[in-house]
C-alpha cells in the first residue's frame, strides 16, 4: 500500500464545497479566490435573466427574426400568387345579361336589352377626352406601374372616414376589374386584379390598356364605352369630342347615375365640382392651359337619349326601379351591370295605363305644338301609392323616354308651390299651435289676410307676402285660406308654428332631407322648396294614411339567376304625426275639394281631400289629393325641350294661366276614377282635434295691431263670405272705421299713417272699399260676390286691396 495520499473520493450527495484559500496568512500556499462566474469558466460574468413586465417585451433579435420571417412570407405568397393567376379570357360583361322587369301581375314590364358598345380605337377618340379621363382617374398612368400601393391606402383611408368612396384603383387594375373579372366586392377578386394587372402590365403596352379601359367603362344612359357615352350625351363621334365633353364622361366615370345632370339636376352642383377638378388637372398634368381653361364652359348634355326597348314609359319605370335599388343599397351599379337579375315591381299594369291615358286625355291630346310654341314646353309627371302599404302603384314620367329623357315624377328642380301648406297646418295640430295673441290653431282660427301683411313674431328681418294677383281677404278662417290659398295667412301660421317645426313635420311626413330649397323660414309655407312628384305622393300617403308612415317601394321581389332572392329593406311603419293632426288636415283639405280650388277633384266620384299648387310664372302647377284609397300627385311643367331651361306656362293650351286646380285636378280626377274602378267607395274615417268644428266668431281685436315694420298700421281688406263682404273693419291706427250698409254688400276702409279712410261707398250691389298708404287709395271692387280682381286656381276670390311691405329678398311669394 503505497504512503502516497489518495484521491478523495466524490461525495454521495450534495454538499457545498469550501473555497480555495490563495496565499495569505492562512498556512501553506494557495491559489487565491476564484472569480465569480460559470463553474470552470474563470473570469465571465454570468447572464442576467430577465424577470417582471421585461419578459413580455421581446428582443431585438426575435423582432429582426419576425420581420424577416414576414417579409420571406409575402415574397412567397406574391410569388404563389403571381405563378397560380393566369390572365382569363374576357368576361360576361362584354356580352352581359338582361335584366328584366316585371309588372306586380307578373307580366313583363322592360329588359334592358343588348349591350349598347360600339369599340374604337385610341386613335378614334379625341386627345381632349384621352387626357381628361387620366386627369379623372390616373393621372401618372404611363409614368407608374400597375398598381399603386399609396393610392389604394388613402382610397381605403378616405372611404373608413367618410371622405367618399374612392377606388384607389389604378387604370390597368379598373381595365382588369371591367374586362377580365367582374364588379363584386369581395378579397377574392381584389388579390386576382392584383394580379392580372401586374402581369398584364409587363404583357401589353399603356395604350393598349387605356384603350381598353376607355371601351369598357360604363358612363350611364345604357352606354358602355366611350363611343356610345359620346353618342348618348352629345350626339357626336368620340373623336369630336372637345375638352369640355371630354371632361364631363369622365367625371361620369365617378358616379354615372348620380351625375346624370338632366336625368337628376338636383345633382349639378356635385358633378360641376367634378368636372372642374378633371379641368383643374388637365392645367396640373399641362394637357391644357390655365387661358384656355378659363373659357371652357360646361357643355349641357342632350334631353333625349335613344335606348333600345326603354321607349314609352317602360324607361322612366326601369330608371326609378334602378334608383330606388341604389339609394337603398340593395344592388350597387355596378353589380346590376352585370344582369341576370328578375324584379318584379310593385306596379300595376291597369292603373298604369290609365295614369297614361288620363295625361293624354287631358292634356297631350290637346296640345297645339305647330301653332303655340308654349305647347311644345309642356311636361307631366304623377305617382300613384297605396296608402295602406306604401306601394307605388303607377307612375308617368313623360310622353316617351327617348324624347324627353328625364323622369318628371322623381325629378327634383320644380317648386311644389302651395301644396306644401297643408304641412303647416298638420304641424300646428302636432305640436298644439297658438297665434301670435294666444289661440289655438284649428280650422276654424281667424287669421288676417290681408295681403302683403308683415308676419309678426319672425326675427329673421321684415317679410310680408303677397297673396296672388295682390288679393285681400281680411278677417278669414284656416279653412277658408286653405279653399283659397292665402299665402298671408300661411306665411303667419308659419312663424306662429315656428318654420323648423314646419320642416320636422314635412319630413316626418316622407319629404327627403336633402330637398333642395327646404328651409326653416316664413317662406317654407308658400312652397320654395323643389321636391319632386313621388316625394310628395309620399307625404300626402301619410295623411291618408292616418298619419303612419313608412318608406315607399317600388319594388316587390328580386331573384337572381332565376332563384336566389335579393334581401329587401323592411318597411318600418310608424305614426310620423298624430293621427289627430292627420285627420284634421284631411277635413280641411275635403274642404278644398267641395269649394275650394280643387273643385275638378270631384269628377273622380269619390270622397276626396287634395291641394293645387302652383310655381312662380306658372312654371309648374300641381294637385295633390288622396281617396281613403289611393294617394296621387300630378304635376305640370314647363321645359324648353332644346335647353332644358324652366319656362312659363302662360298661354299653353290656349289658356291665359296654367293653374293646379285646372289640368293637373283633370288628370286626377280621371285617373283616380279608372284606378278605382270595380272598388266600393268609402268614406274617411277622421279623428278630428278639440274645436275643430266649432266655428270662432267672424271678427276679432288683435292684441298687437300688425305693422309694416315701419310703426305704420297695415290696412285690412273686407272678408269675403260666399259672394258678401261684412264688416265692420277694424282700423289699425288712431280709432275704429265702421263702414257697413245694410244689404247684400258692405266694404270697409283701413288706415296707414295718419290719413284715415272711412266706410265705403255703396252703388246698389257693388261696394268699393279703399284702402290708403301714405294718402294713396287703393281700391278693390265686388260685384255681387262675383270678384274682378282675379281668380286663384280656379275659386272666386272677393275684397280690397291693400299696400304693404315688400317681400324680404331671397324669400318670394308662392301662388295657390
Amino acid at each position: 500500500m503505497s504512503d502516497e495520499p489518495q484521491p478523495q473520493q466524490q461525495s454521495q450527495g450534495w454538499a457545498p464545497r469550501e473555497p480555495e484559500q490563495g496565499p495569505g496568512p492562512g498556512p501553506g500556499p494557495g491559489p487565491g479566490p476564484v472569480p465569480q462566474g460559470a463553474p470552470g469558466k474563470p473570469g465571465k460574468k454570468q447572464k442576467r435573466k430577465r424577470t417582471g413586465w421585461r419578459r413580455l417585451i421581446p428582443t431585438w433579435r426575435i423582432v429582426l427574426g419576425t420581420f424577416l420571417g414576414v417579409i420571406l412570407l409575402l415574397i412567397g405568397l406574391f410569388a404563389l400568387g403571381y405563378y397560380l393567376v393566369n390572365i382569363p379570357p374576357a368576361n360576361a360583361a362584354a356580352t352581359k345579361q338582361s335584366n328584366v322587369y316585371l309588372y306586380a301581375d307578373g307580366s313583363e314590364l322592360a329588359r334592358d336589352g343588348e349591350v349598347n358598345r360600339e369599340n374604337v380605337t385610341l386613335a378614334q377618340i379625341s386627345k381632349d377626352a384621352q387626357h381628361a379621363t387620366l386627369a379623372a382617374e390616373d393621372r401618372d398612368f404611363y409614368t407608374e406601374s400597375a398598381i399603386d400601393p399609396k393610392a389604394m391606402i388613402r382610397a381605403g383611408w378616405n372611404t373608413a372616414t367618410g371622405k367618399g368612396r374612392q377606388s384607389g384603383s389604378t387604370i390597368t387594375q379598373q381595365y382588369v376589374k371591367n374586362y377580365y373579372l367582374g364588379q363584386e366586392q369581395t378579397a377574392t377578386r381584389k388579390i386576382k386584379e392584383f394580379f392580372i394587372s401586374i402581369k398584364l402590365d409587363r404583357e401589353k403596352s399603356k395604350d393598349d390598356i387605356l384603350e381598353g379601359y376607355l371601351n369598357t367603362s360604363y358612363y350611364g344612359r345604357n352606354a358602355y364605352g366611350i363611343q356610345a357615352a359620346a353618342q348618348a350625351y352629345y350626339g357626336v363621334e368620340a373623336r369630336d369630342l372637345t375638352v369640355g365633353q371630354g371632361a364631363y364622361l369622365a367625371a361620369l366615370l365617378n358616379a354615372p347615375s348620380e351625375y346624370d345632370v338632366i336625368a337628376h339636376p338636383e345633382n349639378k352642383s356635385a358633378a360641376l365640382a367634378r368636372w372642374n377638378y378633371v379641368l383643374d388637372g388637365l392645367v396640373k398634368k399641362k394637357w391644357l392651359t390655365q387661358a384656355a381653361r378659363d373659357k371652357v364652359t360646361f357643355p349641357e348634355p342632350k334631353q333625349s337619349v335613344v335606348a333600345a326597348g326603354m321607349s314609352g314609359q317602360r324607361g322612366y319605370l326601369v330608371k326609378a326601379v334602378n334608383d330606388y335599388l341604389f339609394e337603398n343599397k340593395i344592388i350597387d351599379e355596378d353589380t346590376l351591370r352585370i344582369g341576370g337579375y328578375r324584379i318584379t315591381t310593385t306596379l300595376q299594369k291597369p292603373k298604369q295605363d290609365a295614369f297614361i291615358k288620363a295625361v293624354d286625355d287631358q292634356v297631350m291630346n290637346k296640345l297645339d305644338k305647330k301653332n303655340r310654341k308654349v305647347d311644345t314646353y309642356v311636361r307631366a309627371g304623377g305617382v300613384a301609392i297605396d296608402p295602406a302599404s306604401g306601394k307605388v302603384v303607377a307612375m308617368y314620367g313623360g310622353i316617351d323616354y327617348t324624347k324627353q329623357y328625364v323622369n318628371n315624377a322623381t325629378r327634383r328642380d320644380y317648386q311644389v308651390g302651395s301644396t306644401f301648406k297643408p304641412f303647416v297646418f298638420t304641424s300646428a295640430v302636432q305640436n298644439g299651435s297658438q297665434t301670435q295673441d294666444g289661440r289655438v290653431i284649428t280650422p276654424n282660427t281667424i287669421y288676417d289676410g290681408t295681403t302683403k301683411r308683415p308676419v309678426q313674431g319672425w326675427n329673421g328681418g321684415p317679410y310680408a307676402p303677397e297673396n296672388e294677383d295682390g288679393f285681400s281677404y281680411g278677417d278669414i278662417t284656416v279653412r277658408t285660406a286653405t279653399d283659397k290659398s292665402v299665402n298671408s295667412v300661411y306665411a303667419q301660421m308659419a312663424v306662429d308654428v315656428g318654420p323648423d317645426k314646419v320642416k320636422r313635420t314635412a319630413l316626418d311626413l316622407g319629404i327627403p332631407s336633402h330637398t333642395p330649397d327646404l328651409t326653416a323660414t316664413p317662406s317654407i309655407a308658400l312652397g320654395p322648396a323643389t321636391a319632386s312628384v313621388l316625394d310628395m305622393a309620399q307625404a300626402y300617403a301619410t295623411l291618408a294614411n292616418h298619419g303612419k308612415h313608412g318608406t315607399y317601394t317600388i319594388v316587390e321581389k328580386i331573384t337572381k339567376d332565376g332563384a336566389e332572392d335579393v334581401k329587401l329593406p323592411a318597411q318600418d311603419t310608424k305614426q310620423a304625426v298624430s293621427r289627430e293632426a292627420a285627420d284634421t288636415t284631411t277635413s280641411v283639405l275635403q274642404s278644398v275639394v267641395e269649394g275650394g280650388t280643387g273643385t275638378a277633384a270631384q269628377n273622380a266620384g269619390r270622397p276626396a281631400a287634395g291641394k293645387t299648387g302652383t310655381a312662380e310664372e306658372d312654371q309648374a302647377a300641381w294637385f295633390a289629393g288622396y281617396t281613403p284609397d289611393l294617394a296621387t300627385v300630378v304635376s305640370v311643367m314647363g321645359q324648353d325641350p332644346e335647353t332644358g331651361a324652366h319656362k312659363s306656362l302662360y298661354g299653353a293650351l290656349g289658356e291665359p294661366r296654367i293653374n293646379g286646380g285646372a289640368y293637373p285636378a283633370r288628370i286626377w280626377a280621371q285617373f283616380t276614377k279608372a284606378a278605382l274602378k270595380g272598388t266600393a267607395a268609402t268614406d274617411f274615417d277622421l279623428q278630428l282635434q278639440p274645436g275643430a268644428e266649432q266655428p270662432e266668431p267672424p271678427t276679432f281685436e288683435p292684441t298687437t295691431p300688425p305693422t309694416n315694420g315701419t310703426g305704420t298700421a297695415t290696412p285690412t281688406g273686407g272678408q269675403d263670405t260666399q259672394g258678401q263682404n261684412q264688416g265692420p273693419t277694424q282700423g289699425q291706427t288712431q280709432g275704429q272705421t265702421n263702414g257697413q250698409t245694410q244689404g247684400q254688400t258692405t266694404g270697409g276702409g283701413s288706415t296707414a299713417g295718419d290719413t284715415t279712410t272711412t266706410g265705403g261707398t255703396t252703388n246698389g250691389d257693388t261696394t268699393t272699399g279703399g284702402t290708403t298708404d301714405g294718402g294713396t287709395t287703393t281700391a278693390g271692387t265686388t260685384d255681387g260676390g262675383t270678384t274682378d280682381g282675379g281668380t286663384t286656381d280656379g275659386g272666386t276670390t272677393g275684397g280690397g286691396t291693400t299696400a304693404g311691405a315688400g317681400p324680404l329678398s331671397g324669400l318670394t311669394s308662392r301662388k295657390p
